[in-house]
């Protein structure tokens, strides 16, 4: 298959904001992609080679690039870091100079989708002596056969700045559309992605083997589960209600929440965000080794860090400190960490996501071994509003953030990927003034004065719309920002520029710098109030009305551990304003 077609559609997909029209464009390209090598087409299109789980990159810097761009074209780096200055987009700049080489390569090869991966795969394999120099090499030959538009696309893939901006989702129903007999069967296809997270093999799979294919399915160790996710509300009477009168309410831990893959005597980590996150807690990797009887499991849990003195529970921004790639046996004496296991996904070759909760829950006991540092999560089966509040109270008092309240009905399967009622967190009051946090995706930001010339002044900053997969404004954040942050904060987003507003992203504000939604925040504000002009949960309170944060703070918490998706939801802002005029009207 020719890389041309690749391009040619990519070069369709950017210039349409229209989901329908992107929808459209993948179904055709993906029709026309050979079943032998319709996984790979499906990574490129996410902008990778490997699944999101899988820790290997490409690893080609904007300078590399360059590099290899000025051997292939013919032309000086400094001519072509000029451009790139003026442009702004190293893909528009690779183009543009590769439409005007000097010199045609005599045995230039039209490009496969074939070659093209085979390639990038060999430079994310180099390692060690001359790994630069190789992958320079490497590059620059596939630049020099390639045309200017493939250029463009090659360069963008290989600095992970492909930006196409389409949704895995998107990718589902074109898949869906184009092998699973229309868009109606993509919750089967969306399943077995939600359980392996691997779009690649569900890509292939469902091409081969159909929409039967697809429905046989299964969950697989070292494949993480795309975490399920919980909704909230303000009281133990609506919890209740919400959950047919009955639940089971376990201690909403202030940890990194870890989803542990055990095969034999080995253990793989994956945070919420599906990193690999192993490597920074081999501790927890010990922990399960020892405590896990199952030869083969994958379980939830929360890692959470822990007072070696007292035994206490430590905040989450201590256990942030474990995130690092050096000095891990250092952080590990300094931050010692305990596990606290809320959830059995699979155990000794049976998949117990389709299991109702009190199933999981009875595997969980029988799976684990408890110690001091291994522990299922406390919990208790409610049914009354007293016992519920009790048990919330006595979470506050032990440093939990509250409850998570589970659904023990027919229906609790594990809903992955999703988020819904069956789970509902009970967190601190939220019944008046904003007293609780939110986690809001950075979308666009505004170039700072005075004191705070040469960085960002302020940052326009979104909640998450999952009915349609959008990143609603919800308010623009200036203060709780130290110089560290303001220094940092540049260089943090840098990778995440885009030249122009997100196809995902919905607002009515022009930034004076856009960004594609991935990097979260923790916020904290005065109150929600009726907006003109942001666009979070627009006409569902007043036609014509968003919903916007009134002098929000950022509390110095950077949410790594969350993915965009993961943001706090439209919903849940408009959740948080009821119950603040109720608040109102009591008084």
């Amino acid at each position: 298959m020719k890389y041309s077609l690749i391009a040619d559609a990519y070069e369709k997909i950017e210039a349409t904001t229209k989901r329908l029209e992107m929808t459209d464009l993948l179904v055709d390209i993906l029709k026309k992609t050979p079943k032998d090598i319709i996984d790979k087409v499906a990574y490129l299109t996410q902008g990778r080679i490997y699944p999101e789980f899988v820790a290997l990159e490409i690893g080609v810097a904007e300078k590399l690039a360059v590099k290899a761009l000025a051997r292939a074209s013919g032309k000086r780096e400094s001519e072509i870091e000029e451009d790139l200055k003026t442009i702004g987009d190293l893909g528009e700049t690779v183009q543009k100079f590769m439409a005007k080489k000097g010199q045609v390569t005599f045995f230039q090869q039209p490009l496969t989708v074939q070659r093209v991966y085979e390639i990038l795969d060999k430079m994310a394999k180099t390692s060690g002596s001359g790994a630069v120099d190789l992958k320079m090499a490497l590059l620059a030959g596939l630049l020099a056969d390639a045309t200017p538009k493939e250029a463009k696309y090659i360069v963008r893939s290989v600095t992970g700045n492909l930006r196409l901006g389409i949704a895995d989702m998107t990718v589902l129903d074109a898949l869906a559309i184009a092998y699973g007999g229309g868009k109606e069967t993509r919750e089967h296809i969306e399943r077995a992605y939600n359980i392996s997270s691997d779009l690649g093999r569900v890509a292939k799979t469902v091409a081969e083997k159909g929409l039967e294919g697809i429905k046989k399915f299964e969950v697989s160790i070292d494949e993480p589960i795309r975490p399920m996710l919980a909704e909230r509300l303000s009281s133990p009477e609506e919890i209740l209600e919400k959950l047919g009168g009955k639940c089971m309410a376990e201690y909403k831990y202030d940890g990194e929440r870890i989803q542990a893959h055990k095969k034999g005597s080995g253990v793989v980590l994956f945070s919420r965000r599906l990193e690999n996150i192993s490597s920074q807690y081999p501790d927890a990797v010990e922990l399960v080794k020892e405590y896990v009887k199952a030869e083969t499991a994958i379980l939830e849990a929360e890692c959470v860090a822990i007072d070696s003195d007292t035994g206490e529970m430590r905040p989450f921004q201590e256990l942030m400190h474990r995130r690092r790639k050096y000095g891990i046996r250092e952080a590990m004496e300094e931050y010692p960490v305990s596990l606290y296991i809320f959830d059995a996904l699979y155990v000794d070759g049976k998949d117990l996501t389709l299991k109702t909760y009190p199933i999981r829950r009875r595997a969980l006991e029988t799976t684990v071994k408890e110690s001091n540092s291994v522990k299922v999560a406390k919990h208790i089966i409610a049914d009354n509003v007293e016992e519920l509040e009790k048990f919330f109270l006595e979470a506050i008092g032990e440093g939990c953030e509250g409850l998570v309240c589970k659904s023990i009905a027919k229906d609790s399967i594990y809903q992955a990927g999703a988020r819904g009622w069956l789970w509902i967190k009970y967190k601190r009051d939220y019944k008046s003034e904003m007293t609780d946090t939110v986690d809001l995706v950075v979308v666009g930001a505004f170039h700072g004065r005075g004191k705070r010339a040469g960085t960002y002044g302020a940052l326009l900053l979104a909640a998450y719309n999952p009915e349609n997969d959008t990143f609603e404004t919800v308010t623009k954040c200036g203060t709780g920002f130290t110089d560290e942050d303001l220094s940092r904060l540049p260089k943090m987003m840098h990778k995440h520029i885009i030249t122009r507003k997100h196809p995902r992203i919905n607002s009515t504000i022009e930034a004076d710098v856009w960004f594609e939604p991935a990097a979260v925040i923790e916020i904290l504000g005065a109150e929600i109030t009726l907006s003109p002009i942001h666009t979070c949960a627009i006409d569902s309170i007043r036609k014509g009305s968003g919903l916007a944060i009134r002098f929000p703070r950022f509390t110095g918490n950077y949410r790594l551990d969350k993915a965009a998706e993961d943001a706090t939801t439209a919903s849940e802002i408009v959740e948080i304003y009821q119950k603040q005029l109720k608040k109102i009207s009591e008084n």
